[in-house]
């Protein structure tokens, strides 16, 4: 059987290092993680266990995006190891978003585009070969779901359907055409790995975090998470996910975000 094991990326700060935390404490104890980090000195709040690996990453820079997976390789090998959770969040919002369209500069867009949508489509790219393929014999764990799955953070402001307000335009770009990734790897992935991974988007809502601190005071308080009840909400719903709901995006109450 091949052995599982798990991808956080980023895992320092917000959401990521809550999810962290969260894996420890709910995963079997056999199962390593690796993890990612920009900066070469981890926060004091860093878990210390034998199942981490932490590797330096940038989404932005390809060649460390690929000296990560080199890594991995050489931990996991594929003919005894299998990713079967890929947990990428690497996101920012530039604030304050654009009102209107004179608002967008160059800069600003490249810079969201680079990190929101092209980081995370290499790390598909780089890391996706790690995925079981249809003949790879999956044994049950656990706490985990049966599938692989590679989870993709997104936000409902991706969605062209529940577009109502306008603005936002670099954020919304960003994440619109991340949306379209993920439906797009899952084709391929019914291609190759048929049942034993999906993929799919997740909108955690608005998270205590520096990303959505502008924008706090404007949610309701009942909808408005620490890092900790994001992370579990987030957990929640990819564990109950099954291969019928694969290629779309779901949200905190497990239900999905239009296209």
């Amino acid at each position: 059987m091949s052995k599982p094991w798990i991808l956080l990326t980023p895992s320092t700060r917000g959401i990521s290092h809550s999810l962290l935390h969260h894996l420890l404490r709910t995963t079997p104890s056999t199962i390593p993680i690796l993890t990612t980090t920009r900066s070469p000195n981890l926060p004091p709040s860093y878990p210390e266990s034998d199942r981490l690996h932490v590797v330096n990453l940038d989404v932005t820079d390809e060649s460390a995006i690929q000296s990560a997976a080199d890594r991995a390789r050489e931990l996991f090998p594929p003919k005894t190891h299998h990713l079967h959770l890929a947990l990428t969040l690497p996101g920012i919002l530039l604030t304050p978003p654009e009102k209107s369209i004179s608002q967008i500069t160059e800069p600003s867009l490249l810079e969201t585009l680079r990190v929101n949508t092209l980081g995370p489509v290499l790390l598909m790219k780089h890391f996706v070969p790690f995925l079981p393929k249809r003949s790879a014999p999956l044994e049950p764990t656990e706490g985990l779901p049966p599938h692989a799955t590679w989870l993709s953070v997104s936000a409902r402001v991706g969605s062209m359907t529940d577009n109502r307000l306008g603005g936002w335009y670099s954020y919304r770009l960003s994440k619109s055409a991340l949306n379209s990734a993920v439906k797009t790897l899952d084709l391929e992935l019914q291609q190759k790995s048929a049942s034993n991974c999906i993929a799919v988007g997740y909108h955690p809502g608005t998270v205590k975090t520096d990303l959505s601190r502008g924008f706090w005071s404007g949610v309701p308080e009942a909808n408005l998470f620490s890092p900790e009840d994001a992370a579990e909400k987030l957990w929640n719903v990819i564990t109950s996910l099954n291969p019928s709901q694969r290629g779309k995006i779901w949200d905190w109450k497990g239900e999905e975000v239009p296209p």
